[in-house]
């Protein structure tokens, strides 16, 4: 491989988050601006006049609807169909608006009709239907929890990818346990120190929370390969954060409102804020979502199965899902590198450390050079293919863990194949005895051998 295209792929993973991170944080965040943030105003004629006043200072920030009364003004802002509520009456007039829903918003929303009730001689009362706890001075502490309960769920599949032993329906109920253990911990540590209401209700949405991020991301792995941390990283934290709620979603572009409508993140903190301080008002649709993104990661997850079956059926194995391991060769996640033959002696290759490395001798213990060294993983195919150097020494590092086969071979000399088995930190040695091949005998069967690859331990 070429130093310019194992350069151009090294970088190109972080220059597109680079990118991704550069045009959307700022591109959320920078001035907040209404962009059809839903009004209520009580009377119809009121309601005409303050429409076209909020048009005339921000066209297309506000949707304004007429409703009967006060009453009905306030109960559309507990109802989450509407960010405020304004009713006058002579000299006095009311806003309603929801500090739950941001304190941005409910600063904006004050200013804006504090300015129009002063232009119009009235005394503005503005009345809080759905105030925060003392702790949540912003009304977004929920979204910094959410994100807790958001990453950890990527990271989880991520390591779930590398745990070789372990079943589709084994990684499954280990994210169902995790999410669960997190939701707890998170939901209870949130109470503790103040900073939500108590309602057990919430555990609900966090644990639906990290299963569909978890679940989702182990589906997707195995089609989207070595972009994976890519996608990874890009849906739940450069399109998730921003359209979260960090800034109220009323005051985001057009773009991120139409992400919050159908990210995990922002589903769940609007679920959140429903049971926590609007009495389960909206809850039903951010929950459909979370199990929408579930159910989209079990039906990846089957359809990777089936190709896994449709695969050991053509070459005519049968395949029992329920005790078989995925290959860890499908693993996409960022710590697996590209299998690559190094030098044997370490100071010429600096960091890389061999996974695997070993030394080819003939029957009279001399080095074998040039040896050819092929490792194969447990589909038989090609993983990375180098020789023995003058010292019949090789080495090799970039491998999957779990098992794999060695193969050597050289010209007029029997092929040996060695099964080894990969862990995380422990270099494997695979040692080969050649024998001369006997005049007129075929080539004999290459004996096999199981080792759990302890460090350093031979064949």
């Amino acid at each position: 491989m070429s130093l310019a295209r194992v350069l151009a792929e090294t970088v190109t993973i972080p220059a597109l988050l680079f990118l991704g991170l550069l045009f959307c944080f700022p591109t959320a965040f920078h001035q907040p601006q209404p962009d059809q943030a839903k009004l209520v105003i009580a009377d119809l004629p009121v309601e005409r006049k303050v429409g076209t006043a909020l048009q005339r200072q921000h066209p297309g920030g506000f949707d304004v609807t007429a409703v009967a009364d006060a009453r009905e003004a306030r109960q559309a802002v507990l109802d989450r169909d509407a960010v405020a509520g304004f009713a006058a009456e002579g000299s006095n007039a009311v806003l309603y608006v929801a500090k739950a829903n941001g304190v941005t918003l409910e600063q904006a929303l004050t200013k804006g009709f504090a300015e129009l009730a002063a232009h119009n001689h009235q005394h503005l009362t503005v009345t809080d239907v759905a105030p925060t706890v003392s702790k949540d001075g912003s009304g977004a502490t929920l979204v910094y929890f959410g994100i807790a309960w958001n990453v950890p769920g990527y990271i989880l599949a991520t390591t779930l990818l590398r745990a070789v032993p372990l079943n589709r329906r084994r990684k499954l109920m280990t994210i169902a346990g995790v999410a669960a253990l997190f939701s707890v911990v998170g939901f209870y540590v949130g109470v503790g120190l103040g900073f939500f209401p108590d309602d057990p209700t919430a555990l609900a949405v966090s644990f639906l929370l990290t299963t569909a991020v978890a679940t989702f991301s182990l589906g997707m792995a195995p089609f989207v390969k070595h972009f994976f941390p890519l996608v990874g990283l890009g849906l739940y934290i450069v399109l998730s954060v921003p359209s979260s709620g960090l800034v109220p979603v009323p005051l985001l572009p057009r773009f991120f409102q139409v992400l919050h409508t159908v990210m995990p993140l922002g589903n769940a903190v609007d679920g959140l804020k429903g049971i926590l301080y609007f009495n389960d008002a909206g809850v039903l649709k951010p929950v459909l979502v979370l199990c929408t993104w579930i159910t989209a990661g079990m039906a990846l997850l089957g359809l990777d199965a089936w190709r896994h079956h449709r695969m050991a059926a053509r070459q005519g194995t049968e395949v029992q899902q329920e005790d078989v391991p995925e290959p860890p060769v499908e693993d996409p996640s960022v710590e697996a590198p590209t299998p690559t033959a190094l030098p044997v002696h370490p100071h010429h290759f600096g960091e890389l450390l061999p996974m695997l490395e070993g030394t080819v001798r003939d029957g009279e213990q001399q080095p074998v050079r040039h040896a050819a060294v092929t490792v194969m993983d447990t589909a038989g195919r090609q993983l990375v293919r180098t020789t023995t150097n003058a010292g019949g020494e090789y080495a090799v590092t970039g491998l999957p863990e779990g098992y794999i086969s060695v193969v050597v071979s050289h010209p007029g000399r029997d092929p040996l194949v060695h099964q080894k088995l990969l862990q995380s930190g422990v270099a494997v040695r695979a040692d080969f005895s050649m024998h001369e091949r006997r005049t007129g005998t075929s080539t004999r069967t290459a004996p096999r051998h199981l080792d759990l690859g302890h460090a350093r331990q031979g064949s």
